[in-house]
Formats: C-alpha cells, sequence, structure tokens
C-alpha cells in the first residue's frame, strides 16, 4: 500500500523518506495549493481532505480535513486525498471556491486553499443539514458549524466575509461526485510499511504486531501525530523507526453502558465527540476547547495522555471522571488509575513495552461538572491553567467532590487539598471561598511564556468560585 491516490490520481510513496510530511509531499508532485504557514498545526495553510472513515461508526466515509504539515506521507499509504486543487478549475469552481470569491473572501491567497479544504469538509458533513434550520451561537441557518475553520487563519482579509461564505453554501448538489463517495466505506487501512537506509514507517496489521514492534531499537509511537509532527518540523526530532497504531481496530472501540464509557486510545477527539453526542456533559465540554477541529480530527486520548504533557486538556477532566488506563503489552494487560499514572514531567508508569489501549470512565458521573480553560484565546489556544470538575451535592451538601487541574505543575494533577476542603461541607459561598484559598495553594506554578505563576495561582482559587456562581441560581 505504498502508493496514495490524490485528488483521483495514484501517487508512489516510492523512495520518499519516511519522515517527509504530507505537506512536502504534495507540493513537491505539483500540488502548491496547500502552504506551509506554521508547521506546528496552528494555522491551517496545509489543509486537505482525506477519506475517513465515518465519526458515527458506520461503514461509511466521511471527507475529513486534516493538517498536511503534521501526518507523514507514509500515513496517506492506500489513502484517498483531495487538495484545493481536486475541488474545482479556475473554470468550474467548486461551490466553497465560489462563495469566497463572490464575497471577497480571499486577498493574498496564502491561506485560502486551507480553508477552502476545511470549509469543503464541513460542506459534506453528513449531518449539516440536520443542524439547518437553527441558526445560533457559531452555526449559520444552513447548518455550517464554524468551529470547522477554527483552525485556520487569515492574516488580511478578516473573518466576516469568510464566514458570509461559509453560510452562504447550500447543500451539495445532485450528482456531486464528493458527496456520493461518502456512502461507500472508507479505505481500508492496509499494513504497510515506508523504509530508507536511516528509517522505517510501519503500521502493522494487529495490535500484536504492533506490541512485537516496541522492541525495535529508538521505536516511536505515532497516531494522529500531532505531537509527533511538532517535534519532527520544528526541533529536528528524528526516529528509526515509527510505528503507527492509528488504524488499530484494537485500540478503536467505543462502549458507552450505564456503568462505564470505555474509548479506544487510537479514537479521533472528533469520532469521540460524536459518539458521546453529549451523553457525558463534562467530555462535551472539553471538546470545543481542545485545540481546533483540524487538531482534533487527527489528535487522539492516547497521544495526549501518552505524550504526559501537563498542559494536556483531556487529563484534568480525565482525573475529575476518575479514568483509568488500560495498559497492553505481549505480556498481558494492566490497568492503571489514571490519578497514579502521571511520575513527572512527561513521564508515567507505561514501560516502553506498552501501549494504552483505551480510557475507562466509570458512571454515572457526578451531576455538577464543569471544564474551566485559563488561555489567551477563547478557542485553538494551549492552556495556562485548566480544571475539571465533578462534584455531588445532595441536599445542600458536597458529598463528593474530585478536581483535576492542568498546567499549575509538572504533571497534571488532582486537587486532593481542595477536595477534602469541599467534602461533608455545606455548598455555601463561605464554604467555596474557604476551599478557593486551599485550591489556590494546589500544585507548583511557574512563569513562563503563557503566563506568570502569580497568575496562575489566582486563577486556581477563581476557578472554583465561577463554578459556585454558574451553579447556584441568583
Amino acid at each position: 500500500m505504498n502508493s496514495v491516490v490524490v485528488n483521483g490520481v495514484a501517487r508512489s510513496l516510492a523512495g520518499v523518506p519516511p519522515h517527509t510530511n504530507a505537506l512536502d509531499f504534495l507540493r513537491a508532485g505539483g500540488l502548491t495549493g496547500a502552504k506551509e504557514g506554521c508547521a506546528e498545526g496552528e494555522c491551517g495553510a496545509c489543509s486537505v481532505l482525506v477519506a475517513r472513515p465515518a465519526p458515527d461508526g458506520s461503514d461509511t466515509t466521511e471527507w475529513t480535513a486534516v493538517n498536511a504539515c503534521l501526518a507523514p506521507a507514509a500515513a496517506l499509504g492506500g489513502q484517498e486525498v483531495v487538495t484545493a486543487e481536486g475541488l474545482g478549475t479556475p473554470d468550474a469552481l467548486h461551490p466553497v471556491q465560489r462563495e469566497l470569491a463572490v464575497r471577497g473572501g480571499s486577498q493574498c491567497g496564502y491561506c485560502t486553499p486551507g480553508f477552502v479544504c476545511s470549509m469543503a469538509a464541513e460542506y459534506y458533513r453528513a449531518g449539516r443539514a440536520d443542524d439547518a434550520g437553527t441558526p445560533g451561537g457559531h452555526r449559520g441557518a444552513n447548518g455550517f458549524d464554524l468551529h470547522a475553520i477554527g483552525g485556520n487563519l487569515c492574516r488580511c482579509t478578516g473573518y466576516r466575509p469568510i464566514r458570509d461564505a461559509a453560510y452562504a453554501l447550500d447543500q451539495p448538489a445532485a450528482g456531486d461526485a464528493l458527496a456520493a463517495r461518502r456512502t461507500a466505506p472508507p479505505p481500508a487501512a492496509a499494513a504497510a510499511e515506508l523504509r530508507d537506509h536511516e528509517a522505517a514507517y510501519l503500521r502493522p496489521g494487529t495490535l500484536a504486531e504492533a506490541l512485537a514492534l516496541l522492541d525495535e531499537p529508538g521505536a516511536v509511537v505515532v497516531a494522529g501525530s500531532t505531537d509527533w509532527g511538532v517535534e519532527v518540523n520544528l526541533r529536528g526530532r528524528r526516529a528509526t523507526t515509527m510505528v503507527a497504531v492509528d488504524r488499530l481496530p484494537e485500540l478503536r472501540g467505543f462502549d458507552l453502558t450505564a456503568t462505564e464509557l470505555r474509548i479506544g486510545a487510537a479514537l479521533t477527539l472528533t469520532e469521540i465527540e460524536r459518539r458521546l453526542a453529549g451523553r457525558v456533559p463534562l467530555l462535551a465540554a472539553l471538546m470545543p476547547q481542545f485545540a481546533s477541529r483540524l487538531i482534533r480530527n487527527s489528535a487522539t486520548l492516547g497521544g495526549n495522555l501518552g505524550t504526559g504533557s501537563p498542559i494536556g486538556d483531556s487529563a484534568p477532566v480525565l482525573l475529575a471522571l476518575e479514568a483509568s488506563l488500560v495498559l497492553v503489552s505481549a505480556a498481558g494487560e494492566r490497568t492503571v488509575p489514571l490519578a497514579g499514572y502521571f511520575t513527572g514531567y512527561r513521564a508515567s508508569v507505561r514501560r516502553p513495552d506498552e501501549l494504552i489501549r483505551e480510557v475507562v470512565v466509570p458512571l454515572p458521573a457526578s451531576p455538577l461538572t464543569a471544564f474551566h480553560k485559563i488561555a489567551k484565546r477563547p478557542f485553538d489556544d494551549i492552556s495556562s491553567v485548566a480544571a475539571g470538575f465533578a462534584i455531588d451535592v445532595a441536599d445542600g451538601v458536597v458529598r463528593r467532590a474530585r478536581i483535576g487541574l492542568g498546567g499549575v505543575a509538572a504533571t497534571p494533577i488532582r486537587a486532593l487539598a481542595t477536595e477534602a476542603a469541599l467534602e461533608g461541607r455545606p455548598w455555601t459561598a463561605d464554604t467555596v471561598d474557604e476551599a478557593a484559598a486551599a485550591m489556590a495553594g494546589e500544585g507548583t506554578p511557574i512563569s513562563d511564556q503563557r503566563s506568570s505563576a502569580d497568575y496562575r495561582v489566582a486563577m486556581l482559587g477563581q476557578a472554583l468560585r465561577k463554578l459556585y456562581v454558574e451553579a447556584v441560581p441568583a
């Protein structure tokens, strides 16, 4: 499977170095619409469409926008890709291209192909027709969700004409080939490999094969590559062996019952969001604030937790939900509470021979939940402080409190002192003020480019007060 279908034409991956990203591969082949603006998934100038399994788990296809600057070219083996050039031509513009042109949504044009692809992914989203007629917030009357282009930046046009173009789009016309493609199964995720004299990109066919490859010297596990791609592009990191696990069936399970939620480590955040459909409110609150739709289309819970970052947004929420991780190796499986998983900065109890197989969340969750992300922008930003809350209040008394924090220590942490200050106490402003003082002392905040230590301390205390004010009617 060392070829990829791009705009309907098969292109060989033979001879492509394994660390080449999809953007460089496409541009080397003459498809220069997609651009490199940031090389870290922040600007969306590199956006392209990939035929992926529909997020709802059905045997159909969804055109998914991804950051080509982060995805390895090898990850496209056996897949189908559409770039801005494949959507339309100057003589036969795609509806998205036409609306952007007539409404002044492009000036210098550098970012426009990326906007076109991200907008096209939303244009073809199967559920958009069901959302039509109920505008509000970030959604137009045509069902278009502006979060679809939240990961695309434009420096010269301004966003109003781009938004106008998005809200002017009709549903795909009869005979639209890309719309028709959605009804067929997605491309198979066959085993594949790409090698040169320095490195190898390997996509094993089974979990057992993947676990065996972890013994390879210098092996690095990759899924959506939203973190690894940045390491390769900006820090020049290289691995002798990259083991792709994003399409392994054993890591893509999803099961929701009355007593627990089990999420495969290789499901993308978009897939998780669509399948949950708001049924776990704390996770529903997390998703729109986790990076951009472009990133969520590729990023996985396994990757976010596996990197061990102290500012990963999923960990505070999952700590509040008392989640556990199922770790698997060739020797078997073990379950580790997330509260005991992190051991230090980007370090954990997971051994080199283990993978995260799934995340397990006990249900039902506490009725009072919230995710507070303090960042410089409402969306598509790295958090300075993040807090996940799950609190049970019965007869005016806090029966149980679980609070996860990120950005205030070398690892994500539970706010144990704050939990103790709340439990067994009346749910009142006085109790919350006392607990907020305890929360301000949680962790070991530092000053960095995102915020000062003093600011982080202040925000910790205010987060609990905000939760109380929003939860208690005036």
